[in-house]
């Protein structure tokens, strides 16, 4: 009897798991970072998901939060499934939130990478970073989002750790915001001057000519890897497949080819390529020397600590060279 009520049981929870997951392929949530306004986020990639809905039989729906975190954490509780991401944090949702990099974004121009800058005002006395770097004392710097790439990662490591610089103290102010009010504020000097992407100074370009027009770029990073998009690595994996497949032929071929190349140019973009978690390696050596200089010029960490610290930070250098 007893084998009776377990094994109804066992079926009963089978069906209901399987409703459970078939409720929720009902609906995917796609995740967009706040580089610029919602608004605008919203304006560009609405296209792309209603394609997406139509191809893969499921809706999509746009999910926004005031930050990256916000992302990030969605997909950690399962309210994101796929999304897309700077290096950063696509490090962060891979490491922390069960994501899995499957495609990666590509320019028009056919390249896979974009740069860090900085901008001045148009009529700013700073010429280049050295100029600024020295009048750090007099400057109000706008500085990106901590989970961002190319508005925080890369500058923290390529302006301050290799100068030496404490960017919390070494400015007169420091404000966080996305890339496109940075540039809002340098152009309206709110700030002196402020980190953007390329991509980003690229549409306010298209969209907003004057604006970018009252700033110029004073610093470029080397080449950052393009953006990531990722999913949670318990997608379903028909879903998985049906995903890839949309992203990696979107604007590339088929009746629709021409309007969905035309939803590209909006959001400056050339396509979609196969990528893995792979292409986070040089992100992760970056965090690591960036930790590295940080240790080495702490002096009030006591040397053994700092040795044993730095010995891990060598290994997993190493781990990463390796792999």
């Amino acid at each position: 009897m007893f084998r009776k009520i377990l094994s109804v049981c066992t079926i009963g929870l089978a069906f209901a798991s399987a409703a459970h997951a078939d409720d929720a392929m009902k609906a995917l949530n796609f995740g967009i970072i706040s580089t610029e306004s919602s608004q605008n986020l919203k304006q560009d990639w609405q296209p792309l998901l209603e394609a997406m809905s139509k191809k893969i039989g499921v809706k999509v729906n746009a999910f926004f939060a005031p930050d990256y975190a916000g992302v990030i954490e969605g997909m950690r509780f399962n309210k994101v499934q796929i999304a897309w991401f700077g290096n950063k944090s696509g490090m962060e949702a891979v490491d922390r939130s069960s994501g899995e990099i499957f495609a990666q974004t590509v320019n028009p121009d056919g390249s896979a990478g974009y740069y860090s800058m900085v901008s001045v005002s148009k009529d700013s006395p700073y010429k280049n970073l050295d100029d600024l770097l020295k009048n750090a004392k007099n400057v109000n710097f706008g500085i990106g989002d901590p989970n961002s790439t190319s508005g925080f990662l890369v500058p923290s490591y390529y302006i301050f750790a290799l100068h030496n610089i404490d960017q919390k103290t070494a400015f007169k102010s420091i404000r966080s915001s996305n890339h496109e009010s940075n540039i809002l504020a340098v152009a309206n000097k709110q700030v002196d001057a402020a980190v953007h992407a390329s991509e980003t100074l690229e549409r306010v370009q298209a969209r907003q000519p004057k604006i970018a027009g009252q700033i110029r770029q004073i610093w470029s990073s080397p080449l950052i890897p393009s953006d990531p998009i990722v999913w949670r690595k318990d997608l379903p994996q028909d879903m998985k497949t049906k995903v890839k497949d949309f992203f990696l032929s979107y604007g590339q071929s088929g009746a629709d080819a021409a309007q969905e190349k035309a939803v590209l140019t909006k959001l400056n973009l050339g396509g979609f390529k196969d990528s893995s978690n792979a292409q986070l390696k040089p992100i992760r050596q970056l965090e690591l020397f960036k930790q590295k200089v940080k240790l080495e010029a702490d002096a009030n960490m006591a040397s053994d600590q700092k040795k044993v610290k730095l010995d891990d930070i060598t290994r997993q250098l190493n781990d990463i060279a390796k792999s």
